[in-house]
């Protein structure tokens, strides 16, 4: 079995920014040679999360707006009130997104769904420099 790494740097431009990094994972794949296995997309970070949606104009306005209802920035946070940084918020959205996402490939191609793109959530309240770690492993 064989591990291989790529960094992708992502620059954001600040709370619920959206990106489709689906690109940039399945390049990571191909660059690893491997035919069959799978990439783990993971975030450095307590306030990004990776995930898959369909990227269209729509369900990028739904997913922040339902981010809302569950999760207001409108309520009092403990971490909030502790350093005064207003992104409590986040950092609990984060948590119930998820830092990671694992997805197979096969035939050194990722096999997601047709409608279905890999992307990284800002949750953080100001514009970040963001680096996402695709770890591929396979054979």
């Amino acid at each position: 079995m064989v591990v291989f790494k790529e960094e992708i740097p992502i620059k954001t431009k600040g709370e619920e920014d959206i990106v489709d990094i689906t690109g940039e994972v399945a390049h990571a794949v191909k660059n690893s040679k491997l035919r069959d296995g799978i990439a783990c997309v993971f975030v450095s970070g307590s306030t990004g999360a990776v995930t898959t949606i369909e990227y269209e104009p729509g369900l990028l306005t739904d997913l922040p707006r339902a981010l809302e209802r569950l999760f207001s920035k409108n309520i009092e946070y403990e971490h909030h009130l502790r350093w005064r940084d207003g992104n409590g918020h986040s950092h609990v959205r984060a948590a119930f997104i998820g830092p990671s996402l694992t997805v197979p490939f096969s035939d050194g191609r990722l096999t997601l769904g047709t409608w279905q793109q890999i992307v990284f959530i800002e949750l953080d309240i100001r514009p970040r420099h963001r680096k996402i770690i695709a770890q591929i492993i396979g054979e």
